[in-house]
């Protein structure tokens, strides 16, 4: 409603300024004023035209909105300030038209996007920090399919770089076990209920630390030995290869069962293994020779590789560019960029080329599809994407600009413009939660806002030990708040999950993007503040009021649909609060183009929180089933029945359940 009000008053703000001002402009500001004494929207446009009018702003407002009058779905229009314009709603309306609002997807667009997260190296379990990609990409996927958009979801799986060489090279010179030994390990942990991404986690952090331990000698000797392993993975047919490829699928699946504990899933999973084997690269490079993006070094550093001039960079005609990006060294292998370039080129079927495909995994509503040298038919299709959105921290921004600046290169602009580094900033711990799970913390350390986690030092959070500990935390909570029989606390452990997985996604998801978060136990799970627990707590109590009032919301909206003169219920000081809680559930679609624009799911969080406090508000104010007045407790249980849709709605966009009880 809100989105579609602001749409009509930016139309008939241009065709006054065209009839009055023979003006056409690309762009007319619009702001929602910071309190509602100065009505629900207003624009500074009038100080943008002063100089070109040659007239004060405020003679050039009073002249538009003299023009204004009229116009449907707006109370009025009045001048403020020294040239400001503010516009107030036609409440009623705006009333009657956020009650009729649908709470299902958005037409089809016809737009495909392909949205690319996780991408965890399948060497070891998943951490903390792989969480924040995870939830911001499936975040952004549900975003986008509200809006209508055909979103794969795609989790690329780097089963032949060094991460994975390194625990390779563990298991065969720090443990001494060969092909057959990694299949009856995977056989064993299974038996015992334990996990080989675990089993790997120790591993990849032991022999990470091996690389350096020994004697200068025998650390050169062994990082050979690390780039041995990984030329022998990249080329694939040994069994050091093999055993990369059981242990990376094993590790691999135990991540998409942790993601799904999440409620996040998968359409394909690409792997590095067959753009090798199946000759992307070769096809991309011919193609960026052709189009002259990349060009042979004769000299310097970098004599005897293909490079690219970086994207920014300026050289003098004549002068050796020696800050280049090597795209293919000069022993002959391709870097990580020019792998992925090939990758993109594929995204958006501009290859000419395919993987083969196989089912991996089964989601109760779907297949996901992982990549092979030679699949089945049928498959799904999977590639030739309008648009794309890549996860990835912001460690990753030059190669990803490489990329882009590849494709601009090859004449791709429409694709480069359509191509999105979703950036963020990584995860770390407060000290206080590094000491809750067990880690000695020093006393420098423990004065420092944030500890960093390292996966090769083996310091860090595992993805499943931090859900666990999240659960177990929220169960004693729910256990104190709780009363009732068997059947109440039959239902305490999944409500418990519902909590702790809320508390989880919201905390990732309320900083922008580009901040670092320090995670924290005590806070994430705050029943008070802005939690995700706080306003599943508002739904709860949402729905306590139509339980206690024997109705439904659906129903009451019905009977609400029929009711005359509400109006009345939204003038005066004392109904502000209620107009503020109507209006801001009327922002739904703003909101959501507003976190699709800028690639910032934190819009989103931001808006359920207020939305939880305003109802918050609302209930502690107003007292709705003792209310006496029929048709003025009709129209506050309406007022609830709204605000319980959209903060529903909401926590779904977020990932987020909305339990029955807290």
């Amino acid at each position: 409603m809100y989105q579609k009000l602001q749409k009509r008053f930016d139309q008939h703000l241009r065709s006054v300024l065209a009839a009055k001002y023979d003006l056409q402009l690309d762009s007319i500001p619009l702001e929602i004023p910071p309190d509602l004494k100065f009505g629900e929207l207003a624009t500074p446009i009038a100080f943008e035209l002063a100089r070109k009018l040659r007239k004060a702003p405020k003679i050039i407002a009073q002249e538009i909105v003299a023009a204004l009058a009229g116009l449907e779905g707006f109370a009025g229009f009045e001048v403020a300030g020294a040239g400001y314009i503010n516009a107030r709603l036609n409440r009623a309306a705006g009333v009657r038209a956020t009650a009729a609002m649908e709470a299902g997807i958005h037409a089809a667009t016809g737009i495909h996007a392909l949205v690319e997260h996780t991408s965890i190296n399948p060497n070891k379990a998943a951490h903390i920090g792989h969480l924040r990609n995870a939830i911001l990409g499936d975040t952004f996927v549900r975003l986008l399919r509200a809006a209508g958009q055909k979103v794969d979801v795609q989790n690329y799986i780097d089963n032949t770089g060094v991460q994975v060489a390194d625990v390779v090279v563990g298991f065969l010179h720090l443990e001494g076990k060969s092909l057959a030994d990694a299949r009856l390990l995977l056989s064993e942990l299974k038996t015992k209920g334990q996990r080989i991404d675990y089993y790997c986690w120790d591993l990849y952090a032991r022999t990470s630390q091996w690389y350096t331990s020994g004697s200068a000698e025998e650390n050169e000797a062994r990082k050979k030995l690390r780039y041995v392993t990984l030329h022998e993975l990249e080329r694939g047919g040994s069994e050091t290869a093999e055993i990369a490829e059981l242990i990376s699928t094993a590790v691999l699946r135990r991540h998409l069962e942790t993601m799904l504990r999440l409620d996040i899933e998968y359409d394909f999973l690409p792997r590095e293994s067959e753009i090798l084997h199946l000759k992307f690269w070769e096809a991309a490079f011919e193609k960026l020779k052709q189009k002259g993006v990349l060009y042979y070094e004769n000299e310097g550093k970098n004599k005897g590789c293909w490079v690219m001039t970086r994207p920014g960079a300026e050289i003098a005609e004549g002068d050796l560019n020696e800050d280049a990006k090597v795209i293919v060294r000069s022993n002959g292998t391709v870097t990580y960029v020019g792998k992925d370039i090939a990758y993109h080129l594929w995204k958006f079927g501009l290859l000419g080329k395919d993987f083969g495909y196989k089912p991996f995994f089964s989601y109760p509503g779907h297949e996901c599809w992982i990549s092979t040298e030679k699949g089945e038919e049928p498959h799904p299709q999977f590639g030739g994407a309008q648009a794309i959105y890549n996860v990835i921290d912001a460690r990753q921004s030059d190669p990803q600009a490489n990329v882009i600046q590849a494709l601009r290169g090859m004449g791709y602009t429409d694709q480069a413009d359509r191509y999105t580094h979703f950036s963020y900033e990584m995860v770390a711990l407060t000290p206080r939660c590094a000491v809750e799970l067990g880690y000695d913390i020093s006393e420098e350390d423990l004065k420092r806002p944030y500890i960093e986690v390292s996966g090769r030092k083996g310091f860090g959070v595992k993805a499943d030990d931090l859900i666990d500990k999240l659960i177990a935390a929220t169960r004693a909570e729910v256990d104190a708040r709780q009363t009732g029989g068997a059947e109440a606390e039959a239902a305490r452990p999944r409500i418990a999950e519902q909590i702790a997985i809320g508390a989880l996604r919201y905390f990732m998801l309320k900083f922008t993007r580009n901040s670092v978060i320090a995670f924290d136990f005590k806070d994430a799970l705050s029943f008070e503040g802005e939690t995700g627990p706080y306003i599943q707590y508002a739904v709860v109590r949402a729905r306590n009021i139509f339980r206690k009032a024997a109705t439904t919301p659906k129903a009451v909206l019905a009977e609400f649909s029929e009711l005359a003169g509400f109006d009345t219920y939204l003038e005066g000081d004392a109904a502000e609060d209620i107009w503020a809680l109507w209006l801001r559930a009327a922002r739904r679609t703003l909101v959501l183009e507003q976190c699709i624009a800028t690639s910032e799911p934190a819009h989103l969080a931001k808006h359920a929180f207020q939305l939880a406090q305003e109802f918050n508000n609302f209930y502690h104010k107003h007292h709705i089933l003792t209310e006496e007045n029929p048709a003025r407790k009709t129209f506050l249980l309406a007022t609830a029945a709204v605000a319980l849709r959209e903060l529903v709605l909401a926590l779904s966009w977020l990932g987020i359940e909305s339990p029955e009880a807290m």
